[in-house]
């Protein structure tokens, strides 16, 4: 075993810097950065043939030296590497498994020789200085063959945790759906002697007496009062991690919120207009401009009722259907709302929703949030698997290669 650097164990092709003007929709696809990091991103094309280096075929190795630095095998048709990616020819000495999942070990110290603060990069140099320990090619199949055993256990159950995760927002529409075609409360109307037929359709003007427009002063960096913004309204709650505030008595006194007081978010990304959420009484607030509160006849709804049913995936459908759309965001004016219709029970009934809601929705957020923690773990038990892999500590090096290793930990 012997230490030799990334520079002495492969050669590095720096993608071509492709031009708009280049781009088509059909040919060979131009691979860049979004394209390694998230598979589903559209490629731009073109029908040019440009130098044989450029060229990229499946199964090669790639790593990513700006922006998102990190290490990939190319999985798709051949295509043409676009800047900022290497693509990586390993010499005879290594195998290109091993430089794989050494590059991807080493990423975190890649990372803190980077340069830039908004688009980071690592230059060629520290790049290729960066030290590598090179067994023999028999003991580099082995470590790649036990970190693949190791990893396809980890990734089986990643998978499943993810899976969780990405169902989320599905499953908490689905229960929505339920809580608004009264099958949720069937049991409870069999119960109480209640038919299907005591609930009505209303409109959101038929149940509030203003749709209000909040201030359109510009807020201020402290203050005794919090301004919600469009950015607050989060999963249906308010979301106090970034505040704006005001001093200003008039707009205090003219838009200050009450416990249980519903926001619609009028403007938006097309995506995102229509958020709803209930403000709670945390901390003293009024809104602003680019939200509408609804202010409800509570003798009619509850806020918890109207802010679920405005965050169905029927109400979704409709904000799309009505939206307006601007150069960079959408609109959806009080008319609009105020026109939105949607099933409403009695009073009773309605809190028996909003407590079942609550109760399956926590559940669903654990659920997720217990997820998300397993795939931390995950991802953090595979860097331990590539530490030990690289320090011998798998049971996949000779004894005589000890020595290497311990010189590779002073280096590093």
């Amino acid at each position: 075993m012997t230490i030799m650097t990334l520079g002495t164990v492969a050669d590095y092709i720096n993608g071509r810097a492709f031009k708009p003007e280049e781009w088509e929709e059909i040919g060979r696809p131009i691979i860049r950065i979004q394209n390694l990091t998230n598979s589903s991103d559209v490629c731009n094309r073109t029908t040019n043939i440009y130098e044989n280096k450029y060229l990229v075929t499946d199964g090669d190795l790639l790593f990513a030296w700006s922006a998102s630095l990190g290490e990939h095998i190319w999985r798709g048709e051949d295509g043409w590497l676009n800047q900022h990616i290497f693509k990586v020819l390993p010499h005879s000495c290594i195998d290109k498994m091993y430089l794989y999942y050494y590059l991807l070990h080493v990423v975190d110290q890649l990372y803190a020789k980077t340069h830039g603060s908004g688009m980071v990069h690592i230059t060629l140099k520290p790049f290729k200085e960066t030290p590598i320990v090179v067994p023999t090619l028999k003991t580099q199949q082995r470590i790649v063959d036990r970190i693949e055993s190791l990893f396809a256990k980890l990734d089986e159950a990643k998978e499943k945790a993810q899976a969780v995760v990405d169902g989320f927002e599905d499953r908490r529409a689905a229960i929505l759906h339920k809580a608004f075609t009264g099958e949720l409360t069937a049991e409870w109307r069999k119960v109480n002697g209640i038919g299907r037929d005591s609930w009505s359709i209303k409109s959101v003007d038929s149940i509030c007496h203003s749709l209000k427009y909040g201030t359109a002063k510009k807020s201020e960096a402290t203050g005794p009062v919090v301004v919600i913004r469009m950015g607050n309204l989060q999963q249906g709650e308010i979301d106090w991690t970034d505040l704006a505030f005001t001093t200003d008595e008039d707009d205090i006194g003219k838009y200050r919120l009450e416990p249980n007081d519903v926001l619609f978010n009028r403007t938006n990304s097309a995506a995102l207009v229509g958020k709803t959420s209930i403000y709670r009484g945390e901390y003293p607030a009024i809104y602003a401009g680019y939200l509408i509160k609804l202010d409800y006849d509570h003798n009619v709804i509850t806020g918890d009722y109207l802010n679920f049913a405005l965050n169905t995936q029927d109400a979704k459908e409709y904000c799309n259907t009505v939206k307006t759309d601007g150069v960079n965001q959408s609109n959806i004016n009080a008319k609009k709302i105020g026109a939105y219709r949607f099933p409403v029970p009695s009073k009773e009934e309605q809190e028996k929703i909003v407590e079942i809601l609550k109760e399956l929705l926590e559940k669903e957020k654990q659920a997720k949030e217990a997820s998300e923690q397993v795939i931390d773990q995950i991802n953090a038990m595979k860097k331990s698997i590539l530490a030990r892999a690289f320090r011998g500590e798998l049971g996949t090096n000779d004894p005589s290669d000890e020595s290497a290793v311990e010189q590779l930990k002073q280096i590093l």
